[in-house]
């Protein structure tokens, strides 16, 4: 014979289950998803700043290095 305490956790917890699915549907109709535009101009501008933040970081490792090569002779 079950448990009746496991039983009345396993309800609880289905019940629980059934109200945070419903509350994520329910969240999911209020969002407000981009437009294939605003998604590509978004894409474009994280490629663009990682390329600027990139060259940035090379041109710096570039400068310490060549400064540490005449600190070093």
């Amino acid at each position: 014979m079950a448990n009746p305490v496991e039983t009345k956790n396993t309800k609880t917890s289905s019940i629980k289950t059934k109200g945070f699915l419903s509350g994520v549907v329910s969240e999911f109709k209020k969002v407000v998803w981009p437009t294939k535009k605003e998604t590509v101009n978004y894409t474009l501008v994280v490629i663009v700043v990682s390329i600027a933040v990139s060259l940035f970081v090379y041109l710096l490792d570039f400068v310490f290095t060549k400064l540490l090569n005449l600190l070093i002779r």
